[in-house]
């Protein structure tokens, strides 16, 4: 009897395996939820900034020459301006991706890219709160919907990744004495040469060495021996990561770069991405926030200096610019949920006793789904239906200039544009090296006075004629809805050849542009309905 009863446990348990295999798991299901929802007509928003246009047009020329751009080439101006292409690789990756799959492919690859990261990113946070897979997956959730503010299909995406990975192993290496320090001189090499936001890397290593240092210092006896090595070991990973970061085309120069744009206060104050984030709208932002901080309020569980300085640091980045959400995010939603299990743990309450039991025992569960089934069919059905063509992306004509793009390809107009930043992106991608711009997504580059003078004309400002003296401008294309477009519709010395929802185009009134005047004579402006196109 006890041989037939052992045999079928062990046969109920295999049974129990073979099911679990096939169930996803919930990291499982934040992924394939992810992929999929960004691999149908929701993914469009990854396309909603026209840098992605640029990105690949540098990759491209870099593949076909064999080199990386220190000048500008994709506007008039004369000389070219000096430019730092520190994102070289992922403009390679993303032009590599265009030329094999269009759009289409660097759009599934980024959002393949994001839902791995926040598959990641969950897995991360289980640990934090040992078996409360249900808070886990709630705080995820609220993560994950406050960082969507700045998903798009450009490389920042794969700083977001090499953060979680960094925080990984510096969680791993400060609370379970796990040393794969050595992967972040690694990681930093390829960081580096991927996108700026390598810096987050050096900070965090900085804030985690700073604690383990005070702790060493004014710590208790027991922890000062520890936290002293600890620091040492923080220490050498911090200088072996600067020798790798030097690793890059550009050498120290690319060092300073960070930090060049960030000081740059009229860039910061005038770029869209840059500025604070705006709490009169629906933000999980700032409920995200409120609850941090009426957790930390309540929790009788003190933060550590290292976890106090990585709250006040990112907190701090996401009030100053709504582009830091997303760190803050994953950054504080480890700390924050420690201290909720802990509220929960201490507390009496049956509910929550409860609730905390059920945690656990989905927890057992989730832990026993080890396959990757789900997640690789969610992939090979994307590829599936990109391939047939049944999923396919481009950038949105209600949103970018693309029937004005083509007007101005085939019309081949001579002499230098007037274009706001966001047309110049797209034209860059659909239209370079015929057409060149006056000003584009990369602030950085054309500096504060070019971008002062930008501001000048798109607001209609004391000056305007100035600008238009200096760079000869000749013609004209910006959004059908703006203050310029309107005022030049008045000007006679202006006039307009092309007009769309999107985007009008002008010329000057000049002998070489007759025979675009008298062809389009009839050409009337297309009136904007906001709230038909909203």
């Amino acid at each position: 009897m006890n041989s037939i009863s052992l045999s079928k446990k062990q046969e109920i348990t295999q049974t129990k395996r073979n099911i679990s295999f096939l169930l996803p798991s919930i990291a499982d299901i934040i992924f394939i939820t992810l992929l999929l929802y960004l691999s149908f007509p929701s993914g469009k928003g990854l396309l909603n900034d026209g840098d992605t246009g640029y990105h690949i047009r540098a990759g491209e020329y870099i593949l076909n020459r064999f080199s990386i751009p220190r000048y500008d080439m994709f506007s008039f101006l004369s000389p070219p301006l000096p430019w730092t292409a520190h994102e070289w690789l992922s403009e390679i990756i993303m032009a590599l991706l265009h030329r094999g799959f269009g759009l289409t492919g660097a759009v599934i690859f980024f959002a393949s890219l994001i839902a791995f990261t926040y598959y990641l990113f969950f897995k991360l946070i289980m640990r934090s709160a040992g078996n409360n897979i249900l808070l886990s997956a709630l705080v995820s959730l609220v993560a994950i919907s406050a960082s969507t503010i700045h998903w798009l299909a450009r490389p920042h995406i794969f700083s977001l990744l090499l953060i979680i990975l960094w925080y990984f192993i510096l969680d791993s290496f400060q609370y379970r004495n796990r040393n794969w320090l050595f992967f972040l001189p690694l990681l930093m090499l390829l960081w580096v040469n991927l996108h700026g936001g390598y810096v987050i890397g050096f900070v965090m290593t900085g804030i985690y060495f700073v604690g383990n240092l005070t702790n060493a210092l004014w710590g208790q006896s027991d922890e000062k021996q520890q936290s002293l090595a600890n620091a040492k070991k923080l220490a050498i990973s911090i200088a072996l990561c600067l020798i790798a970061s030097l690793i890059n085309p550009f050498g120290v120069h690319i060092l300073l770069f960070p930090f060049n744009l960030v000081s740059n206060k009229y860039i910061m104050d005038h770029v869209m991405e840059f500025l604070s984030p705006n709490f009169h709208d629906l933000s999980i932002f700032k409920y995200l926030l409120l609850a941090m901080i009426a957790v930390f309020a309540v929790s009788r569980e003190k933060l550590n200096l290292t976890q106090l300085l990585l709250v006040l640091l990112f907190t701090n980045m996401a009030l100053y610019s709504v582009r830091y959400i997303p760190l803050f995010a994953i950054i504080t939603a480890p700390i924050l949920l420690r201290r909720v299990d802990q509220i929960m743990t201490d507390s009496d309450n049956g509910l929550l006793a409860i609730l905390r039991e059920r945690s656990t025992n989905i927890a057992k569960l989730d832990a026993s789904n080890r396959g990757f089934l789900w997640p690789a069919l969610a992939m090979m059905l994307v590829i599936f239906l990109a391939a047939s063509g049944k999923i396919e992306f481009r950038f949105d004509e209600k949103k970018k200039p693309v029937a004005a793009v083509e007007f101005l390809k085939k019309e081949k107009i001579a002499g230098n544009m007037l274009n706001n930043d966001e047309f110049g992106d797209y034209i860059i991608y659909a239209a370079w090296p015929q057409y060149k711009v006056f000003f584009d997504g990369r602030s950085d580059m054309y500096g504060t006075e070019r971008m002062k003078e930008y501001n000048t004309v798109v607001g209609f400002d004391t000056g305007w004629d100035d600008v238009v003296s200096k760079y000869r401008f000749t013609w004209v294309i910006f959004d059908t809805d703006s203050i310029l477009s309107r005022i030049l519709l008045q000007k006679k010395d202006w006039k307009l050849i092309y007009s769309d929802k999107v985007a009008n185009i002008f010329v000057r009134d000049l002998p070489q542009y007759q025979y675009l005047i008298e062809k389009y004579k009839n050409v009337k402006p297309v009136v904007v309905n906001r709230k038909e196109d909203t």
